[in-house]
């Protein structure tokens, strides 16, 4: 694509610039070559104006800047208010704005994003629909899957996927929007036709400093909605009504009592599943579900009502419900043979324990013992560690305290920060995650469960800036082939 073309929606003053033939857009300098145009973006740690000369040097035809004074380039250098959203726009045009041609679904909330999106992507291949689902665990197709990525792409990978997509005759996506794309206007130049939003609680509070900052980076996808669009809005959460006063779509509201267009009955739940009724529209659908846990009856509440928007019958959705028996790392259940379970979870957040802790708590034997494995991330919200915790210790007969994701910071710190108001001396710290959960798992015996907390289906720790291979799940099944 002509230069001029592809800035031509972000650069006024562009009838000076040159016949260049734009074959690349990049944001890692190392990645630049001739023909490429090069957008210097300021990131959390980095600032991309700061490689602008590598950039140059690599080959980069062209330079998209912010408004800062920089020297003078032997290449274009076309000034913008904000590169961030200068580079969405032209990723978008660059691959021939694809998500015009897609039926998209933006999932946001802080818990449940990637539940619902496996809910409701099993409900729309029951449908017969070409499906694909983006999000923390990866891109999941009939054709292949990928490895685990940015919970939402970048704009370039994203729009490229997008138009792969087209190609490969995929027709309905769905996507989860972390509150990090919409604050980085990763997903401005998406045509979502669907967005739902299922909860709000503490999380990523070293980004966006406080709860209302991490409110409106999740509202921002809500405001993008045109008035032909559909807003599936959870109002069990506090927030609910909020986010649906930001958004000029329509508002299909949803919740477990009968305060909201769809609306649930007759709920019961243990450890062989969930069963429930949906009251919608004047008419009642049975959901059946093994997805074990309460707070999973609000995620199939999502993904069937943003199912029901799209005009699927509600006996494809009960299939497609019913279809979807587990997710992975997701409340997912290993039985060891002495008779002991152990169920690993994702959970990384004070809600999301509470929530998952509850559950296995309500659910368990009786004389059962309930351990928990957990840790915090470093270079994360500090405060929220000794919260969970407190949570952890409130559940558990024992807790194994142990690394996840340390980053730069020193793993005993962080261990210390979880034990900071701990009051019972029923826990043992570990700086090995591996060690801490064989030796757990060799302290089962028949009856109790183990919860192991933060990771679900990763394969790696992140330390001093490395990604060292690691797998929860690894270790847990060695065990069971080995005894």
């Amino acid at each position: 694509m002509k230069l001029k073309k592809l800035v031509k929606d972000i650069y006024e003053d562009n009838s000076s610039l040159p016949l260049i033939d734009i074959k690349k857009i990049c944001t890692h300098s190392s990645e630049a070559s001739k023909n490429s145009v090069f957008v210097a973006v300021k990131g959390f740690t980095k600032d991309g104006h700061d490689y602008i000369d590598e950039a140059i040097r690599k080959g980069a035809s062209a330079i998209i800047s912010d408004s800062k004074n920089l020297d003078f380039f032997p290449v274009p250098n076309i000034k913008v208010k904000d590169s961030k959203l200068a580079l969405s726009r032209i990723a978008s045009k660059y691959y021939n704005h694809p998500s015009r041609d897609l039926n998209i679904v933006g999932i946001t909330g802080t818990n449940g994003k990637t539940t619902t999106a496996s809910i409701l992507n099993s409900i729309f291949k029951a449908n017969g629909y070409n499906t694909a689902q983006l999000g923390t665990i990866g891109t999941i197709t009939d054709l292949y899957q990928t490895t685990k990525t940015l919970t939402t792409l970048d704009p370039i990978n994203l729009h490229r996927k997008f138009r792969d997509f087209i190609n490969e005759r995929i027709t309905h996506i769905v996507m989860e929007v972390s509150s990090h794309a919409l604050d980085q206007s990763r997903v401005a130049d998406v045509d979502f036709d669907i967005c739902a939003f299922t909860n709000l609680s503490r999380e990523h509070l070293d980004y966006h400093h406080n709860m209302e900052n991490y409110f409106l980076a999740k509202a921002k996808l809500f405001k993008m909605l045109k008035p032909s669009n559909i807003a599936i809005v959870n109002y069990d959460d506090n927030m609910g009504s909020r986010i649906a006063k930001a958004s000029k779509a329509k508002v299909i509201s949803i919740s477990k009592n009968k305060n909201t267009k769809i609306y649930l009955s007759e709920i019961s739940h243990d450890i062989s599943g969930i069963k429930f009724v949906v009251n919608h529209n004047g008419k009642q659908t049975p959901i059946n579900s093994s997805l074990i846990g309460e707070y999973n009856i609000e995620n199939i509440l999502c993904a069937f009502s943003i199912a029901l928007s799209f005009g699927i019958e509600p006996k494809v959705i009960q299939k497609g419900v019913e279809q979807c028996d587990f997710i992975p790392g997701r409340m997912e259940l290993f039985n060891l043979k002495n008779g002991a379970k152990v169920i690993v979870d994702y959970a990384h957040t004070p809600d999301a324990y509470e929530k998952v802790l509850n559950t296995i708590k309500n659910i368990k034997m009786e004389k059962s013992q309930l351990y928990v494995l957990f840790g915090c991330g470093g270079d994360r919200d500090k405060d929220k560690r000794s919260e969970m915790g407190l949570i952890a210790e409130k559940y558990s007969n024992k807790m194994w305290i142990t690394p996840d994701n340390p980053r730069t910071e020193n793993i005993l710190d962080i261990n210390n920060d979880i034990i900071r108001k701990i009051k019972k001396n029923d826990f043992e710290t570990f700086t090995d995650r591996g060690k801490a959960l064989e030796l757990a798992i060799n302290n089962l015996t028949e009856g109790d469960i183990l919860v192991v907390l933060g990771k679900g289906r990763e394969n790696y720790q992140e330390i001093d800036g490395k990604k060292v291979f690691y797998s929860d799940i690894e270790i847990i099944q060695g065990f069971i082939n080995a005894n």
